[in-house]
């Protein structure tokens, strides 16, 4: 079937024009404004002739060679970098935590066992609730669908 410029052009043919558009940028024939603007009017497009217009000056690329776009992550999973940074700053706040409620009670114990107002809870508390924040929120945004 021939392909019209007024025919409606699917996702799947502006992932491959983007994947296009990707190649001229990595090979410097796009600068990187050009390129976030070609991106802006090829995400707006609906037929096939107005992609064709994002490529008209630039020499043709194999599109059967170049990788398949990655599917987008699920909102559901977040990335291993994400949970590794996580971990880290729970495990931060989890070190600190402690040794504040140690030197807290090393004050205490050395006073008589005449324990001073629980200061720690200020480190901690701010600092926990910020981190439950982005633990529970923060992966809400990823996955997205960038269009």
């Amino acid at each position: 079937m021939a392909v019209e410029p007024g025919m409606r052009a699917s996702d799947d043919d502006r992932d491959r024009v983007a994947s296009v558009l990707r190649e001229h940028y990595a090979q410097g024939r796009l600068d990187s404004e050009e390129f976030g603007e070609r991106l802006e009017r090829l995400y707006a497009s609906k037929t096939y002739g107005e992609l064709a217009t994002l490529t008209s000056d630039l020499p043709d690329v194999d599109l059967s060679r170049l990788p398949a776009a990655a599917p987008a992550p699920s909102k559901d999973v977040a990335p291993k970098e994400d949970q590794r940074g996580l971990t880290a700053a729970w495990g931060a706040w989890a070190m600190a935590s402690s040794v504040n409620w140690g030197i807290w009670f090393i004050i205490g114990a050395t006073d008589g066992f005449d324990f001073p107002y629980p200061w720690p809870l200020w480190v901690m508390g701010p600092w926990g609730i910020i981190l439950l924040i982005s633990t529970i929120v923060g992966g809400q945004g990823k996955g997205r669908n960038q269009r």
